[in-house]
């Protein structure tokens, strides 16, 4: 079948790899437009962009995929489905009914659970223990479509998003082309969604990961796994030796262990104990990996030497 895919994030690129080894004709792709990043703020291709052009795919960048000179260009391509990941625009109407064989999505969690744009991060946030891939058709409400296929796995209990994102990403792959072929076979099976057990992955913004040492260890772990590597599960450090120093360092926390409090729990939540640990609103953490503000991941043994970390130094919430 030709294919179209709309796309923009990395999470699709498994994806494009199998597609383009696959019996069906990869035709065009649309992406979203470059984007300043880095320390130079440089317009940047998206990650689909780049494939694409590496690839000599036809591609086009657009901020609005439901212009009419856009859906123009793709309807001349007189394609049979629509693939759609990560794209990071709402699709109309015009777009979905364009292809006879339909348009679909790879949405990465088992749905009606955790529809939006963050999916990986909040079921790591609110502790499942599985997720999955579901592939299923667009619809006008958010990732509400019927579902065609799902595939479970389980999430390791000191899983990050980062890793979970790659492992989901290989699932998908395969399970794409399996769901275009049965759609070409006829032997595709729609069933509906759930909907009175739907629940919502919001997109994450940097205040998110503003860690707050009154919540349990347990939530803060899951969070600290959730939000890495973006937006970071951060605080700001203070040493007692130098909290006159203005403002402390900003610090993010990348691996953590959930620990018993130990003799000292009565101290303020956020504080380290003589073990070096971070007393929580119920039990503490044990920090394993740390980046500090403007330097590398580093193991927090690493940290405590080079800022000769003490009982009694601790984090506080960033303000917003």
């Amino acid at each position: 079948m030709k294919i179209i895919y709309l796309g923009s994030g990395e999470f699709g690129l498994e994806c494009l790899n199998t597609l383009a080894q696959s019996g069906h004709s990869l035709e065009f792709i649309v992406t979203q437009p470059p984007r300043q990043a880095g320390r130079g703020r440089k317009p940047t291709p998206t990650p689909v962009a780049r494939w694409a052009d590496s690839h000599s795919v036809p591609f086009i960048e657009t901020d609005n995929v439901n212009a009419p000179p856009t859906i123009e260009k793709i309807a001349a391509y007189q394609l049979d489905v629509t693939v759609v990941i990560a794209f990071g625009q709402k699709i109309g109407s015009e777009i979905i009914n364009l292809s006879p064989k339909g348009a679909i999505n790879v949405h990465a969690s088992l749905l009606p659970k955790y529809r939006g744009a963050a999916p990986i991060n909040w079921a790591i946030i609110e502790g499942e223990k599985q997720t999955g891939i579901s592939i299923i058709t667009l619809a006008e409400k958010m990732d509400a479509g019927d579902i065609l296929t799902q595939a479970t796995t389980d999430i390791g209990a000191d899983q990050t998003a980062g890793l979970l994102h790659d492992r989901l990403a290989q699932i998908a792959a395969p399970l794409l082309v399996k769901t275009i072929d049965d759609i070409a076979n006829g032997t595709a099976v729609y069933c509906q969604q759930d909907h009175s057990k739907a629940t919502l992955a919001p997109k994450l913004k940097k205040s998110d990961g503003f860690l707050d040492f009154n919540e349990p260890a347990e939530l803060l772990q899951r969070k600290i796994r959730g939000f890495w590597p973006w937006p970071g599960a951060s605080a700001v450090y203070i040493s007692k030796k130098t909290e006159s120093a203005k403002g402390g360092l900003r610090v993010t926390i990348a691996m953590a262990e959930v620990v018993q409090a130990s003799s000292q729990a009565q101290l303020p939540p956020g504080t380290f104990d003589e073990n070096l640990n971070v007393i929580c609103g119920q039990h503490a953490l044990k920090i394993t990996e740390i980046k500090p503000t403007a330097s590398h991941l580093m193991h927090f043994r690493d940290f405590v030497n080079g800022h000769h970390t003490q009982a009694g130094d601790c984090f506080i919430k960033i303000e917003q």
